[in-house]
């Protein structure tokens, strides 16, 4: 893993491949490693990067007094991409929505295209009961290390109050157990997760500031999962209605993580994407 150092801190990364660079984000409680079954599916020409952001399964704790609110997060990971001289950037979302929010904090300057698989968006902001309850174990002294304990029983983890709801195929224990070792083992970890989920939420501006999209111009796919449980099919038609090249798209039998249910059809989405944009 590389390692670029930030305002925040030190952002781990893994980088492979060269051409334009393609960011692939991840979720709450999650790392690089939600790309591992399909990176090696994607076309060659390309750049891929893909940073650890301080969410949870980070090894590498911020600085006690960094910003890691929403809008703290989404200017973290502009600076991210300035550090690194990413320009033409193809962002992919999934699951956390902050990254969306960068035409807001008017920070997408090296951003060219987008890809939007099922995430947080408008007022989903914590979505569902997983997401409810790491918040409220955020609150809870001790919270956090006995809910990551919890993650590696596959019994709790798949229950609807955990990641149940984030797949339809069973989470890999040895992937889960990378997630949840640096909460486990690091103090300063769990207290970057509870900075992110305690801060403020106004519901109303995540809503405006997730409708800016309409100001970002790129060539853009929502990938949604329809009969994922947690984010809105009505989302994903509403974000690709607003982009003015917004292009709607499906992948079917799949959760939230439909790059865990549906590798080689996530895969070859990305990859039509990449190939044609712009053709």
């Amino acid at each position: 893993m590389r390692q670029v150092t930030l305002s925040a801190g030190e952002i781990e990364y893994d980088e492979t491949g060269s051409g334009p660079p393609v960011v692939l984000l991840h979720g709450l409680l999650m790392n690089h490693t939600l790309w591992d079954e399909v990176l090696p599916l994607l076309p060659g020409g390309f750049r891929y990067v893909r940073p650890v952001l301080p969410l949870g399964a980070h090894r590498l704790p911020m600085r006690p007094d960094a910003d890691l609110g929403m809008a703290g997060m989404g200017r973290l990971l502009a600076e991210f991409l300035e550090k690194l001289d990413l320009t033409g950037v193809t962002l992919v979302h999934t699951d956390w929505g902050g990254g969306l929010f960068l035409t807001a904090l008017g920070l997408h300057e090296r951003l060219a295209r987008q890809v939007i698989l099922p995430c947080e968006a408008f007022d989903n902001f914590p979505p569902g009961l997983p997401g409810r309850m790491v918040v409220l174990a955020s609150r809870l002294p001790g919270g956090l290390a006995l809910a990551a304990r919890q993650l590696r029983v596959p019994a709790l983890r798949n229950s609807p109050l955990m990641l149940g709801p984030m797949t339809k195929r069973p989470l890999p224990d040895a992937l889960v157990r990378g997630w949840t070792e640096p909460l486990l083992r690091d103090a300063g970890v769990r207290r970057d997760l509870a900075a992110y989920c305690t801060a403020p939420l106004d519901k109303a501006r995540l809503v405006r500031d997730t409708e800016a999209l309409r100001d970002f111009t790129g060539e853009t796919l929502v990938l949604w999962a329809p009969e994922n449980k947690l984010m809105p099919l009505a989302h994903g038609k509403r974000l690709a209605a607003l982009l003015p090249a917004g292009r709607y798209a499906e992948i079917p039998d799949a959760g939230v993580l439909a790059m865990i249910d549906r590798p080689e059809e996530v895969a070859g989405e990305l990859s039509a994407f990449l190939v044609g944009a712009g053709s």
